[in-house]
């Protein structure tokens, strides 16, 4: 009998990278206001924009039905998400413990070169917010935030970060495109410091508060 051929797996390599990278336009879209709240996402809108078949528009909407973002009914047309105060201080409170639980794990392993990255992020966020580039501020503080997550080793914290981060992000961008973010400079200078000291715990506080301390007020 003849050996089975094994699968390449390029295949396999291609279609997450399609998957993701639908997802990531749709996510952006969302979060950017490109498609506001309560606006309908129709497939063969969808596809023709995209360039891809219904199948990983579907699995995107599903994620991004998990993270919060668009309300899909059985037979009717998904739409993206109200601003809803309720269901984003939750996911803020999963956030505030997940990246609470990454700097306890990061800061006794984080490398030199790891602290660069995140004073070079604040940098870049202070600059974001003084010229009022939203979306360069979310970028730059996602960037702070993400050498944590990364350093930790931990998957979970990311897969759950998946989950709760995009609603915080479309949330914070309305708060970015103001001065309303600029206390969160000094806090993350604050991270640092305690980084280099090697105190995880401290850092690991100062990051729940960090996020805690976002106040999220007139959503519609």
């Amino acid at each position: 009998m003849g050996r089975m051929p094994t699968p390449t797996r390029q295949g396999v390599h291609k279609r997450q990278l399609l998957r993701d990278d639908v997802y990531e336009s749709l996510r952006n879209a969302i979060v950017d206001g490109t498609f506001a709240p309560g606006e309908r996402l129709k497939d063969p809108q969808l596809e023709d924009w995209l360039g891809v078949s219904r199948t990983p528009i579907r699995e995107a909407l599903l994620r991004l039905e998990r993270a919060g973002l668009v309300i899909t009914q059985p037979g009717r047309a998904t739409t993206v998400a109200p601003f809803d105060l309720a269901s984003t201080i939750s996911a803020q409170q999963v956030a505030a413990a997940m990246h609470e639980l990454a700097a306890q794990l990061a800061v006794p392993v984080i490398t030199p070169e790891q602290i660069d990255a995140m004073v070079a992020a604040n940098s870049a966020f202070a600059l974001a917010l003084d010229v009022v580039d939203a979306d360069a501020a979310l970028d730059a503080d996602h960037a702070f935030h993400e050498v944590f997550v990364a350093a930790s080793g931990n998957q979970l914290v990311a897969d759950v970060l998946e989950q709760t981060t995009p609603l915080l992000h479309r949330v914070e961008r309305m708060r970015f495109a103001s001065f309303a973010g600029r206390a969160s400079v000094a806090q993350h200078d604050a991270v640092i410091e305690r980084t280099r000291a090697g105190d995880a715990t401290g850092a690991a506080a100062l990051v729940r508060e960090n996020w805690l301390s976002l106040r999220y007020t007139g959503l519609e």
